[in-house]
């Protein structure tokens, strides 16, 4: 897709409807990142985190899910159906 947007006076663009559809950029607080690639600008659509979920999105709690999902899938630790089955088995 070749889209031709103009820079306004503040130095700000607009982008299309069906380009922010397309890319879920019509949520409020969703954000564009923008790379400097070889004299290009590349634009990365990024939706917001709430601030009171944002630390489940830290490097760390993502390496503790990344190592919890290899243990279930390698059949170790138990798995509860919710949290008085966990307390429940609490010596």
């Amino acid at each position: 897709m070749s889209v031709y947007v103009s820079v306004q006076s503040r130095g700000t663009i607009a982008l299309p409807p069906s380009v922010r559809r397309t890319y879920h950029l019509d949520e409020p607080g969703a954000q564009v990142e923008i790379l400097e690639e070889g004299g290009r600008l590349v634009l990365i659509p990024k939706v917001a985190v709430d601030a009171a979920q944002a630390w489940f999105w830290t490097q760390d709690w993502q390496e503790k899910e990344a190592e919890a999902s290899r243990q279930v899938t390698a059949g170790e630790g138990t798995l509860y159906a919710d949290g008085d089955a966990f307390l429940a088995d609490l010596p």
